[in-house]
């Protein structure tokens, strides 16, 4: 009777065998989505550190871009130094300062939103370049996510320097014309290297919308922007550039 009844203590009751298939299938999808997540940051590794190195050959923009993509790349030294100041007077004036994010401005874009009318970011230079690079355009969270990622990688294996110089070599400068020498090029007829500093105010007043915005001839607002920014060149250099020149 003992013997009995310790046999049927020792009993285990079996395990349904629907439960542990569909344990086994969660198991199996955990390491699949794990070494996607592994192999996509190695990828995005390889990238960030080859790109320190080597020129930016495309972005996905300029492959689907249908108008073509007239593009020089040239390397900082050779690209006037009001161009990088317009730059940061233009489009991210705290450049030298933050690590890739800016949360006053983005919060500053975020209380404008929601007072209507046109929509503005908040995004810093390494941002739009880490999604002019890498990625491609529009919104949404998944990219939106990517960009923060990249923006983390550039920052700490970039620095700023080789940032502003991969920016001002992919950024869309008009229509099928990406970079400051092929814009430099396209609208003065000379090379970055010799761009006045009205000049490059007008080629970083475009930067948010190269598409619509004109760089010769520009009138109403943008020309307005461009007189901003040209004005704002001689604050930025010595102080807010020293991050690409010291």
């Amino acid at each position: 009777m003992n013997q009995e009844w310790d046999g049927l203590r020792n009993e285990r009751p079996a395990q349904p065998v629907g439960r542990r298939r569909a344990g086994g299938a969660i198991g199996r999808i955990g390491a699949i989505v794990m070494r996607l997540v592994l192999a996509f940051v190695a990828l995005s590794l390889a990238q960030v550190v080859i790109y320190k190195f080597v020129p930016v050959p495309f972005t996905y923009t300029m492959l689907f871009d249908h108008n073509g993509d007239t593009r020089q790349w040239v390397p900082i030294n050779r690209i006037n130094r009001t161009m990088v100041d317009a730059a940061i007077a233009g489009e991210d004036a705290r450049f030298c300062r933050h690590i890739g994010f800016d949360q006053d401005a983005m919060l500053a874009a975020w209380q404008r939103n929601q007072e209507g009318g046109r929509i503005r970011g908040g995004s810093t230079i390494s941002q739009q370049t880490a999604k002019n690079t890498f990625l491609w355009q529009g919104g949404g969270y998944l990219r939106k996510a990517l960009e923060a990622w990249y923006t983390i990688l550039i920052e700490a294996i970039w620095g700023k320097r080789r940032i502003m110089e991969v920016y001002l070599n992919v950024a869309e400068t008009g229509i099928g014309t990406y970079g400051v020498e092929a814009g430099a090029q396209r609208y003065f007829g000379k090379p970055a290297a010799g761009l006045s500093t009205l000049e490059a105010a007008r080629i970083a007043a475009a930067f948010p919308q190269p598409k619509v915005r004109a760089v010769v001839g520009a009138t109403g607002r943008v020309r307005r922007h461009g007189n901003v920014i040209a004005a704002r060149e001689g604050v930025v250099r010595g102080d807010y550039d020293a991050c690409v020149y010291n």
